[in-house]
């Protein structure tokens, strides 16, 4: 075996390597956005990564980089999730609660997206064209089966109720005590469903 021979065979591994890393940092990223915002230390996604801050700056140069590989990251997680509910949850309107429940957290990475993007506003063009193109289907997939399970009303669209979720989800990454994003969203899905 020759060495580039080697080399090939070495390659697949360490780009498995650097897509699992990349993975934890993304993970880590959108864990410490939701909790803390878009503009955390980046030493505190580091240390929950459980990595150097020369592997973030590695994979992403500038923290526009990071919150926009975040959010693709969280918008191809919210499109998987939603058939995997569905195959798991105990009814489709629960796949939909838990499903509306990742949403929402990933709604508050969103809303600190525009002053992270603000230097390229095409690109959150094109993010947020992504976004209504990869989650409106999932989520009329799992209000179809609520509605088909006899679980919901036929009244709400999936882009109305994305853009409903959007807008309770507003500033709820500011610490008030007196709003929960949450509850309101609760009492909204709790609205569409049919009794019984």
């Amino acid at each position: 075996m020759g060495a580039d021979d080697e080399t090939a065979t070495a390659n697949p591994a360490k780009r498995a390597d650097a897509r699992r890393n990349e993975k934890a940092l993304l993970d880590a990223a959108a864990s410490v956005f939701v909790t803390h915002g878009v503009d955390a230390p980046v030493r505190r996604i580091a240390a929950e990564a459980g990595v150097g801050m020369g592997t973030i700056y590695r994979h992403f140069p500038t923290r526009a980089d990071l919150v926009v590989a975040v959010f693709r990251h969280q918008v191809d997680a919210c499109a998987e999730a939603g058939p995997a509910l569905l195959a798991t949850a105990t009814s489709p309107f629960a796949a939909l609660c838990r499903w509306v429940e990742l949403f929402a957290d990933f709604l508050v990475t969103k809303h600190g997206l525009a002053a992270a993007t603000r230097t390229d506003p095409d690109a959150f063009t094109t993010l947020h064209a992504l976004f209504v193109d990869r989650l409106v289907p999932v989520l009329g997939d799992l209000l179809d089966a609520a509605r088909n399970a006899g679980e919901l009303t036929a009244e709400i669209a999936p882009y109305q109720l994305l853009r409903a979720i959007g807008d309770i989800c507003a500033g709820a990454e500011m610490a008030d005590p007196d709003y929960d994003a949450r509850l309101t969203i609760r009492l909204l899905l709790n609205g569409c469903r049919l009794p019984g």
